[in-house]
């Protein structure tokens, strides 16, 4: 059908409005609208892709990419397609092609009315540096039998990875005791504050065909003291999900030590920095299964001067 479409490119934007993908402009004029938890994407043919959850743009995601950046997903049944495309509302511009063009463009459409099935169309991650590309490879509408995927069709395995790279986590604060200047040989504890809910959701679906939600919960921190091992020893022995805070007489189980001073370091401090480590699990319309851990990292500099003493006989 491609060799066909191709040459109604001007056509299609009589059907558009962009409902139709554009081939200079895949991702035609497609929306994102966001009420509360409820994320809606306006694609290609199907009115709504929904991505809802508490961990929707409410804090920091980690550029997560998605292993392919292309895909088939299903969008109407063909009597819904063959009536979209033909709905005088939607078409509205359809005199700006000859009718002999639009009526071969609707023959196959017309001939899948009753068949057990859905037109499949593509979309792609617009992040991903090879998804448009990848777009480019796909026919515009694939009809395909009741029960079945196409090849390079969605599966509830991608969508999870869809799912998995919508998911944000709430950026955390970096305490410090000491909090102002640190010396060497001090042990400095460590802990993150801030982070409120330790799990989070994101639910990908196709509404009427899968649904998958990705659940991240924090498992704990990581501590990057910003500086060589010669320099400072890091401690991790009892630091849970969110590190220790501070406790007077309290046993040091999570932080810093520093060797040496931080005078001879750009702007005199170290970079410390303190990552917050998220496990993910699918579930839903999917075997379950664990997805790449969300990792978020906190700096914050941290002054280490070197007390002088003089030692008399």
């Amino acid at each position: 059908m491609k060799p066909l479409i191709a040459a109604m490119t001007a056509g299609l934007l009589m059907f558009g409005n962009g409902l139709l993908p554009d081939p200079k402009n895949p991702g035609g004029e497609s929306t994102i609208t966001q009420d509360e938890d409820t994320t809606y994407v306006d694609l290609a043919v199907r009115e709504k892709i929904t991505v809802t959850g508490n961990g929707v743009g409410r804090g920091r995601g980690d550029g997560y990419r998605i292993p392919r950046p292309c895909w088939y997903e299903p969008a109407r049944s063909g009597e819904d397609m063959y009536r979209f495309l033909t709905d005088p509302r939607t078409n509205a511009r359809r005199a700006a092609i000859d009718e002999e063009s639009r009526l071969e463009f609707l023959k196959p459409f017309e001939e899948k009315r009753d068949a057990d099935g859905f037109w499949w169309v593509p979309n792609y991650d617009q992040n991903h540096p090879d998804g448009a590309a990848c777009w480019g490879d796909l026919e515009l509408f694939v009809f395909v039998p009741t029960g079945t995927t196409p090849p390079s069709g969605i599966t509830p395995e991608q969508l999870a990875h869809i799912a998995r790279g919508s998911l944000t986590v709430p950026e955390h604060t970096v305490r410090l005791n000491p909090d102002a200047k640190s010396f060497v040989n001090l042990d400095t504890w460590v802990w993150a504050e801030g982070i409120g809910e330790t799990t989070r959701t994101v639910t990908a679906t196709i509404p009427g065909f899968m649904s998958v939600t990705v659940t991240a919960t924090l498992d704990s921190i990581t501590i990057d003291p910003g500086t060589s091992e010669n320099r400072a020893v890091t401690e991790l022995a009892d630091c849970g999900p969110t590190g220790k805070p501070y406790v007077r007489g309290g046993t040091f189980s999570c932080g810093v030590r520093y060797l040496r001073s931080s005078i001879d370091q750009p702007g005199g401090t170290y970079t410390l920095g303190v990552t917050s480590v998220w496990s993910t699990r699918a579930t839903g319309d999917v075997a379950p299964f664990q997805l790449a851990p969300v990792e978020v990292e906190i700096t914050r500099d941290v002054e280490v001067g070197e007390i002088q003493s003089n030692v008399r006989p």
